[in-house]
């Protein structure tokens, strides 16, 4: 086991005074997956989580799926989707699952409280009750069971490793890092997730943004068109695709990871926050997107609140702040 080469990349203050350090580092790559701008070690080997799911889609959509099922772009972003459990997003994996003869209990996911109350910091009604469709990985194992469904496969072993599903989507994302050995390990709903270099989840991204083939084209248009399925209220991939204006395509991971395509330039964006912190992800965000001038008036855009760098204790008293403490190389994009 090797530690990476992170740097460090964002602060936190009380007082005027460093409280904490987040270390992590940053890939910026152009539409051949050449680096163009980094910190720390972008070559670092890192899990994706849930900035994988666009390309865990592409199967499904490469196969006819969508046109057999008679689904839209409503249900392809879902399927890209860490989602709040919003009632769009419960009603939308539900016309999923009837459309393919399934119901919430084939869903392999597990559950959790809806993440909107998190999200929100409001509270949640005591008599709620939340099941399968809620979990924010719904929409994604919902297009696993379509899959399965299109392929006449079995519905009970579509997260084994070795299922077809999981063979194809394994091969599908070595076709963005043909020349690394994937590591695999268990994402927190239970399906396998690989992790690639930073330069390759960046190139990923780029080639999404860019709509590089017809299946990566209907997926990037599914998520800049509808944002509030792929993310929800109050969320931060939500204002990146609304600060970007359709021309960039996000994706974050937990544990640190955000992934970002932006059409225009060509180019993908992939950051790590080594100790998985969100405040210090959201901010480094930011950061990259300020640096590599893809945004200049931060307030007056919808990163203002998910990328606020006040820290408030429970007073709301402003006692700190969260602060980016790093340079990427001067390079035009």
């Amino acid at each position: 086991m090797r530690t990476p080469a992170h740097a460090p990349l964002v602060a936190t203050t009380r007082g005027g005074h460093v409280e904490c350090i987040h270390y992590g580092s940053i890939a910026v790559v152009d539409e051949s997956g050449r680096l163009i701008a980094g910190a720390g070690e972008p070559e670092s080997v890192n899990f994706t989580r849930s900035a994988l799911k666009p390309l865990q889609a592409l199967p499904f959509v490469e196969d006819g799926g969508m046109e057999r099922f008679d689904f839209t772009s409503h249900e392809l972003a879902l399927m890209c989707a860490s989602h709040g459990g919003e009632s769009i997003h419960v009603a939308t994996a539900e016309r999923m699952l009837e459309r393919i003869d399934a119901g919430a209990t084939d869903l392999q996911c597990g559950s959790h409280p809806p993440g909107y109350y998190n999200a929100t910091g409001t509270y949640m009604p005591a008599h709620l009750h939340w099941s399968r469709l809620h979990h924010n990985c719904s929409g994604k194992h919902s297009g696993f069971l379509a899959w399965c469904r299109l392929h006449r496969q079995p519905l009970a072993t579509y997260l084994e490793r070795e299922s077809p599903l999981q063979q194809r989507i394994r091969d599908t994302v070595q076709s963005f890092a043909p020349d690394v050995d994937l590591p695999v390990g268990t994402d927190g709903c239970s399906a396998p997730n690989y992790a690639l270099p930073l330069t390759r989840l960046a190139y990923a991204f780029a080639r999404l943004a860019t709509r590089a083939t017809p299946a990566l084209a209907a997926v990037a248009f599914a998520m800049t068109r509808h944002p509030d399925l792929v993310s929800g209220t109050a969320r931060s991939d939500l204002a990146l695709m609304q600060a970007g204006g359709g021309d960039w395509v996000s994706k974050i991971g937990a544990d640190g990871v955000q992934a970002i395509g932006v059409r225009s330039k060509g180019i993908g964006i992939a950051v790590r926050i080594a100790d998985g912190s969100p405040r210090a992800l959201h901010v480094a965000t930011v950061a990259v997107l300020k640096q590599l001038g893809l945004i200049d008036d931060i307030e007056a855009s919808p990163l203002a609140t998910t990328a606020d760098p006040v820290v408030h204790n429970y007073r709301r008293l402003a006692v700190g702040r969260i602060e980016p403490i790093f340079e990427l190389p001067s390079v035009p994009v």
